[in-house]
């Protein structure tokens, strides 16, 4: 089946001029031309404006977006990753309607208002099912407990240290460094005792991330848009998870 530009950005809440911008910079061609030369979009095609959009909606920047589509040449498995990827969002702001409405009714009835209950499905639980699937109930139930049981200035100075490195790394990469060069190890080791720091991350108990583990959330860095667009996108996800396997293969 084809459609006009018009239909498809009609259907889509985009504007015609976007999905010209999209066949301007090849991240969406159209399937071919009608009377006058007017765009249409075939089933493939509207498939692919979906999965631009929904790549979109989760922060990446069009060349992020491009990357991925390039990259993701199974169409059938990008749809499961982004339909669990919705799942987990939904689940997220599920409990984030539920505990503003519970903020809202102690409120309203002039009951104490629980800090417990305030924050359920903000920040610490928004990867719960990727944490769960991966490494197991128990590693997300210790972790959770150890989140919930931290002060405000502890949780600020946890979020400040995350975004310090973060930013470290993308700094780095911007910077063209070599994930094998010492700088780049150093941040490696750095990241290493930050996951250490976490309690339900295999090794912890330990003080030392297992190399399976590390190595396996640097590949998800890459592999999930989510995790990518926290190190400035594919590239800057790429050079951390070079960066992370060499160090792992070395010194875990």
């Amino acid at each position: 089946m084809s459609r006009s530009i018009q239909d498809v950005a009609r259907l889509a809440g985009v504007s015609s001029r976007t999905l010209r911008h999209y066949d301007q910079i090849g991240l969406l061609a159209p399937s071919g031309t009608g009377p006058g030369g007017l765009r249409q979009y075939d089933d493939a095609a509207v498939r692919r404006l979906q999965r631009i959009l929904l790549l979109r909606d989760l922060g990446l920047p069009l060349a992020d977006v491009a990357a991925v589509l390039d990259e993701q040449t199974d169409e059938a498995d990008a749809l499961r990753g982004h339909l669990a990827a919705l799942r987990a969002e939904r689940s997220r702001v599920d409990r984030q309607i539920a505990s503003v409405g519970r903020t809202l009714t102690a409120l309203t009835e002039g009951r104490p208002i629980m800090a417990e209950d305030m924050f359920d499905g903000f920040d610490h639980t928004r990867h719960e099912q990727e944490v769960t699937e991966r490494w197991g109930a128990d590693a997300y139930a210790e972790g959770d407990r150890w989140w919930r049981g931290l002060g405000a200035d502890e949780r600020a100075d946890f979020k400040a240290r995350v975004q310090a490195l973060s930013e470290a790394w993308a700094a780095a990469a911007d910077a063209g460094t070599d994930p094998t060069s010492p700088d780049a190890q150093a941040l490696a080791a750095r990241h290493v005792a930050w996951l250490a720091s976490v309690p339900g991350t295999p090794g912890s108990d330990v003080g030392r991330p297992s190399k399976e583990y590390v190595v396996g959330l640097a590949e998800m860095y890459v592999a999930d848009p989510r995790f990518a667009q926290n190190y400035g996108g594919l590239d800057g996800a790429t050079f951390v998870r070079d960066a992370l396997v060499g160090y792992a293969e070395r010194e875990l």
